[in-house]
């Protein structure tokens, strides 16, 4: 995208890193030790806040609109690669393995850790200290193992994370600010 730039803070002498290859859009908010990986996609109004401890999104990882990413002093927050933090989530001092799923609104809490290929179910709190195992589902509030992920859930999740992979390379090729239009375009809007 050019001539728009993510809204990035340095503080304490230390700057968020941007992959040239990921996208963090416009309205989005990274401040300090914050490092975002080649392929990632940020969405508008997250706020990853490396100003107490690191915060790292790994390659491929998507962390959606409105989504908070912080850590308590001397700790970091971890999204694996991979990784898919849905709309409105709250990470905060966690470490979520490699094709993690976090559903929309939900709170994973300090020094939890998150096994690859887990999902947490929207709307879900997973307390300080908690363990999901891999490939497992867990929800509720607080959150409890469900039971262990299917290969057709794993499978959708997979595409699911490429799609955002694919806007986040999109976002980066074609999206500009712009002026509304007056009336809607007789085409189909959007590639499926």
């Amino acid at each position: 995208m050019q001539n728009a730039h993510p809204k990035v803070y340095s503080i304490d002498g230390v700057t968020p890193v941007i992959h040239p290859g990921a996208f963090v859009h416009p309205e989005a908010v990274l401040i300090g030790d914050v490092i975002v990986e080649e392929g990632c996609y940020v969405g508008p109004c997250a706020s990853l806040r490396g100003d107490f401890g690191r915060i790292i999104v790994r390659r491929g990882s998507n962390v959606q609109d409105n989504c908070t990413l912080h850590s308590l002093p001397g700790f970091s927050s971890i999204i694996g690669a991979d990784g898919h933090i849905g709309h409105g989530a709250i990470v905060h001092s966690a470490e979520l393995g490699p094709n993690v799923l976090v559903g929309m609104n939900a709170v994973v809490m300090d020094h939890a850790k998150i096994g690859d290929s887990a999902m947490i179910g929207a709307m879900s709190f997973v307390k300080a200290g908690a363990e999901i195992p891999a490939r497992h589902l867990a929800a509720g509030v607080p959150a409890r193992v469900m039971r262990e992920l299917s290969a057709d859930e794993l499978a959708l999740k997979i595409e699911g994370t490429r799609k955002y992979q694919e806007l986040a390379r999109r976002c980066l090729a074609s999206l500009r600010p712009a002026e509304p239009l007056t009336q809607s375009e007789a085409s189909p809007r959007m590639p499926l």
